[in-house]
């Protein structure tokens, strides 16, 4: 089982990367960006033996976010599963 983890800054926290890219885009002709935000995605293989209810499997995700894949004080992220 595969797990995608997309974590992003939370609203309100400054994002000096995002106002590059979002200053860039401008700059190259795209106009109508309002506000570009940057994150990052963690792409998970999980073994066979972990991957079974995937309920569980979410659950064991979520931990490994809150345990080191995002800092909860300042960002949030969201888990996608693929069988």
């Amino acid at each position: 089982m595969k797990a995608r983890v997309h974590v992003t800054l939370k609203p309100g926290v400054l994002d000096p990367q995002g106002k590059a890219i979002a200053h860039a885009l401008q700059a190259l002709g795209f106009d109508g960006v309002n506000e570009a935000r940057q994150g990052k995605v963690i792409e998970l293989d999980l073994a066979d033996d972990v991957a079974g209810d995937p309920e569980a499997v979410r659950a064991r995700v979520d931990d490994m976010c809150r345990k080191l894949l995002a800092n909860t004080v300042i960002e949030t992220y969201r888990i996608d599963l693929d069988a």
